[in-house]
């Protein structure tokens, strides 16, 4: 096996920071150019985390396409593979990028750009997860979750879910108990989705 095929690659997932295409339920609180504002600032916090977590090479997935100058500024300033999204649902779209990834790599972590709590020390300990298990996760306190991590293609973890619901989490715990799959679930975090989850950004974000 060569090095690249032992790295543990992450891939990002991330909306170009446009006014009124991110974080658009942010708008009430924030205004259009406002969460725009904060969806650029948490793809970059994410982006660098990634790199600084060191596991291996690191993607930027991006929708709705990798075009966006946002996306093409930020490959520039990191050391980073663009790609696209594509067509589909949430799930989809994720199980895709995790199956192309897989396809290289021992193993990959799928993260959002949601979650600023989510650091290289959270990556790295996801990443020594999958050392042992088949999949790891970082629950979202919402009932979602911020992070998957896989050592291969499980694709019935992302077909017909309720994305953006409280039971995203469990229905996948169900998923995974019936797969038998072993798994591995860290502290959980926040994301930041709705005006009343500002208040839990880290000091001196906002």
């Amino acid at each position: 096996m060569n090095s690249l095929q032992s790295a543990c690659h992450v891939i990002v997932f991330a909306k170009a920071p446009v006014a009124g295409y991110a974080k658009t339920r942010l708008i009430p609180a924030l205004g259009a150019e406002g969460a725009a504002r904060l969806a650029s600032r948490l793809l970059d916090h994410a982006v660098d985390e990634a790199l600084v977590a060191g596991l291996g090479t690191v993607e930027l997935c991006c929708a709705p396409n990798s075009r966006h100058a946002a996306f093409d500024a930020v490959a520039r300033r990191q050391d980073l593979e663009l790609t696209d999204q594509g067509e589909g649902d949430l799930g989809l779209r994720m199980a895709r990028a995790l199956d192309r990834s897989l396809a290289k790599h021992r193993a990959a972590l799928l993260i959002g750009t949601d979650a600023p709590s989510l650091d290289a020390a959270a990556l790295r300990c996801a990443g020594a997860a999958l050392d042992s298990h088949d999949a790891v996760f970082v629950p979202a306190l919402d009932g979602g979750y911020v992070l998957v991590g896989l050592r291969r293609r499980m694709p019935q973890l992302f077909d017909d879910m309720p994305w953006s619901t409280s039971g995203v989490m469990q229905r996948t715990r169900e998923r995974l108990a019936r797969a038998g799959v072993s798994h591995v679930e860290l502290a959980p975090l926040r994301d930041i989705d709705e005006p009343a989850d500002l208040a839990y950004f880290p000091a001196g974000w906002l």
